[in-house]
This record gives C-alpha cells, sequence and structure tokens, in this order.
C-alpha cells in the first residue's frame, strides 16, 4: 500500500468512526468506498486494500461491490462529475440534444474524462427530478431546466475554473472528491444551503393543503 504514514493514519481514523455506526462492521463498506475515493478522486487499488484490511474482506469481495455501483470509478475521475439525463421525459425535452453539444464541447463521451481532469462526462438515465426536466447533475446536484446553450455556459464555467450554483441545494458545487468525503459520512456545513425542493416537487402538498386532505390512520 502506497499511502504515506500521514494518510494512512486520518484514512484509519475516519473508517474507525464509519465502523462505528454499525452493529456488523462490514455494512460499513459502502461508505468507506466513498472515504477512500475521497482521497484518491477514486476507488484505487490501495484504498480496495485499505477497506479489505479494515473490514476482514478480501480484495475480490470488495472489488465486486465497488464495480457494481456507478457513483464508485474505478478509474480517476474529473474534478466535476457531468451527468446528462438521457431517459425518455428529459430525452424528449432537449437531453439528446444537451447531451450531443454538451459531449461536443467537451471532447469527450459517455464515463470519459478531460484532458486537464477538470470534467468527467456520464450520460444518466434518471436524476429523479422529471418535474424539472431536462436535468444535469453536477457532482450529485442539480441543474434544472436545463437547455443546451445553458448548458454549454455551464461547462464553459467549470472549464473555466469558476464556481457553478446548482438549481437546489448549496451555494456552489464541491469537487468530486468533497463530495466523496460527505457521501462518506462526514458532513461539509452546508447542508441547509439553497433550497431542497421547489414549487413543481410540493404542487402535491400545496393542493393537500388547499383541499384538507389528510392521509388515513392504519
Amino acid at each position: 500500500m502506497t499511502y504515506d504514514e500521514s494518510t494512512l493514519k486520518s484514512l484509519a481514523k475516519d473508517a474507525a468512526e464509519i465502523k462505528g455506526r454499525y452493529p456488523v462492521e462490514r455494512s460499513a463498506l459502502l461508505p468507506m468506498l466513498h472515504l477512500v475515493q475521497s482521497i484518491d478522486g477514486f476507488v484505487s487499488p490501495d484504498g480496495i486494500q485499505f477497506c479489505a484490511d479494515q473490514l476482514g474482506l478480501t480484495a475480490a469481495e470488495v472489488s465486486a461491490v465497488a464495480t457494481f455501483y456507478t457513483q464508485y470509478k474505478r478509474r480517476p475521475n474529473g474534478e466535476y462529475q457531468v451527468g446528462v439525463c438521457t431517459n425518455t421525459l428529459c430525452a424528449i425535452m432537449g437531453g439528446d440534444e444537451i447531451w450531443k453539444r454538451v459531449s461536443e464541447r467537451v471532447g469527450v463521451g459517455h464515463d470519459e474524462t478531460t484532458a486537464d481532469g477538470k470534467i468527467s462526462l456520464e450520460k444518466l438515465e434518471c436524476n429523479a427530478a422529471c418535474d424539472y426536466a431536462p436535468v444535469m447533475m453536477i457532482n450529485w446536484e442539480f441543474f434544472d431546466n436545463m437547455t443546451p446553450e445553458s448548458a454549454l455556459k455551464l461547462v464553459d464555467d467549470i472549464l473555466d475554473g469558476k464556481d457553478v450554483k446548482p438549481t437546489r441545494g448549496p451555494d456552489k458545487v464541491a469537487s468530486f472528491k468533497e463530495v466523496s468525503r460527505v457521501l462518506a459520512g462526514f458532513p461539509d456545513g452546508r447542508a441547509d444551503e439553497g433550497p431542497s425542493a421547489g414549487a413543481p416537487s410540493l404542487a402535491g402538498v400545496e393542493v393537500a393543503k388547499e383541499q384538507g386532505w389528510k392521509g388515513q390512520d392504519k
């Protein structure tokens, strides 16, 4: 393992905290994979071995999990994971054209990373935000009601080193490594920044309030 002593000590401390959240230690594997990804920018061979050593698993068992979930990257990832939804609703609302234009602009295709390491591009099947179609996600933050023009402006800002602000969520998108640490269960203190839900998502709730509808007690 090639982690230096300081990094290994920090990882071990965080891993101990993660393991302490679960009655069965191997249940800590998913957040621990995010933890090593927050250090390496992907799930590296060293990261896999670290998780295996911490949880009493084999490297093969850890690899089997890391290759199952798409949020775990097996080669160096970009600073910004840019996802374009091309599932049915987003596609017919313009998602396919957004994908085409963005891919042409950054010069990479699905699951590829720009030469400068800024952007990894991904076709997403669904962002679970159909009321805002077409939708993009940058490091899993929402960018709603996109157009080809606004999508190109977004990736141009990223390539120019500018901060980008999601439609809903924190005041700016954190880096891939920073977000990976949050997914490992270490809050960055920004959970309450910005709106988490917009009017289209809450329309049904508002109608229920106006009509005085209430759920039935079981």
